[in-house]
């Protein structure tokens, strides 16, 4: 327990001091939040154009999907603020050397290497996804009480931490490869299916989806708890479970980066 006070305690003064850099810089802070706004909504907009000709997306309709993307962007703004330097281990740090000063610092080498960025974009993604999902909510028949508040937010945080498990088991192979960021940017991409009811897609998509990589359980799964015709409110109510797994796993696999890291010389 202490030493986790004391690593949120450390964070506490990373974030703060990145902050105030931000906010010396408050018209490129406003530009990146505004940019991922406009990116999210066009992409949103294209959904709503294709409902205009169509009832529904395999059963689905314009809010349940939109209830979706709103889960899906409210837990990949928390992977995009808090731990979106792991997308530049290798380029940034591994390639030139500059992890090796992670190495020598009284820390766990992970955690400075996310602590020592704030990504200002994340803001604009958490926006756009608080606005999708009480968009959402307000034109869907779920009822609400406290129980089902403190649900979504669980799951939402799940959502989160399988996007930052996923990027960084793939981030960890700049161990081997110096930078693996071409494969974390092409996994990253498949997040994008999830963002859809996942019944569209074959079998084989699904799986992959579910168990490979489990983006599924970014957006689909966690948005299927909350809607009473998905098929999948059980499958929904294990998004916790596999969020813990895919941390672990991914942590795991860190650790034997770690160990076969060898600098890059001089």
């Amino acid at each position: 327990m202490r030493t986790l006070m004391r690593y949120l305690r450390l964070y506490g003064h990373f974030f703060t001091a990145q902050l105030k850099v931000m906010m010396e810089y408050r018209l490129d802070f406003l530009v990146g939040v505004f940019s991922v706004v406009l990116i999210q909504f066009t992409s949103v907009f294209f959904v709503k154009v294709v409902f205009d000709q169509i009832q529904s997306l395999n059963g689905w309709s314009f809010y349940e999907v939109l209830f979706i993307y709103g889960i899906a962007s409210t837990g990949r703004s928390i992977h995009h603020i808090f731990f979106d330097n792991l997308w530049t281990i290798g380029w940034q740090y591994i390639r030139n050397g500059e992890f090796d000063r992670f190495l020598i610092r009284p820390v766990n080498p992970l955690f400075h290497v996310i602590a020592n960025r704030v990504q200002q974009d994340g803001f604009g993604q958490l926006a756009i996804g608080l606005i999708l999902l009480l968009t959402a909510i307000s034109h869907l028949s779920i009822v609400w009480t406290v129980g089902k508040v403190l649900l979504l937010i669980v799951m939402i945080l799940s959502s989160g931490a399988v996007f930052v498990a996923v990027n960084l088991f793939f981030a960890t192979l700049s161990f081997w490869m110096v930078d693996s960021l071409p494969i974390v940017v092409g996994v990253f991409q498949v997040a994008e299916f999830a963002r859809y009811p996942l019944t569209i897609f074959s079998k084989e998509i699904r799986g992959l989806l579910t168990w490979v990589i489990p983006y599924g359980f970014t957006a689909f799964y966690p948005a299927s708890a909350f809607i009473e015709h998905s098929g999948y409110q059980s499958v929904a109510l294990l998004t916790p479970v596999v969020a813990v797994v895919s941390c672990w796993i991914a942590y795991w696999f860190w650790g034997k980066g770690l160990r076969a890291y060898t600098s890059t010389g001089s």
